[in-house]
């Protein structure tokens, strides 16, 4: 690997099945790293480098703890919360804005809001008496790297008068 100008060769730690982790790398290098891939198989092997600027490869894991709520005497709006993946680093130092899909039962169509900061919204418009399916996306606030997965689903129907 070779990084700030000069070369270093480092390992790379098997992870998983198909990933691994360099040690010690530095987000907000100036000068971008550089890895060599080789695959081999019987026939031979092939390398290939492949620069990256650590800050665009970043990928949140998906939010967490989705909880969707009827807010007392609103018969229109829902109330989300959510918590950032548990994995993401210092979120008070490092935020995540976060996107979020909703479908009505048995609905066709899927709309996608956001991004927004906070980890909560109040999702108004919302018809009376029809349950909804939500999930939520996180992404670095810089707008660094991608989107996560999505969040697993949670569902909510507004209030209904007693």
């Amino acid at each position: 690997m070779v990084w700030g100008g000069a070369t270093e060769t480092g390992e790379c730690i098997r992870t998983g099945p198909q990933s691994c982790s360099f040690g010690d790398l530095q987000m907000f290098s100036l000068t971008p790293y550089v890895v060599n891939v080789t695959a081999m198989n019987p026939l031979g092997s092939a390398s290939r480098l492949l620069p990256f600027l650590l800050e665009n490869i970043i990928k949140p894991d998906p939010p967490e703890d989705l909880r969707v709520s009827p807010i007392p005497g609103e018969t229109k709006k829902l109330l989300l919360e959510w918590s950032p993946p548990g994995s993401w680093p210092f979120p008070q130092y490092f935020p995540l804005k976060y996107r979020i899909r909703y479908a009505q039962e048995g609905g066709s169509v899927t709309k996608t809001i956001g991004p927004y900061e906070q980890t909560s919204y109040t999702l108004t418009g919302v018809p009376p008496r029809t349950l909804h399916h939500i999930q939520v996306a996180a992404k670095d606030f810089t707008d660094s790297g991608e989107f996560s997965a999505w969040s697993l689903p949670a569902s909510g129907m507004p209030w209904v008068e007693p």
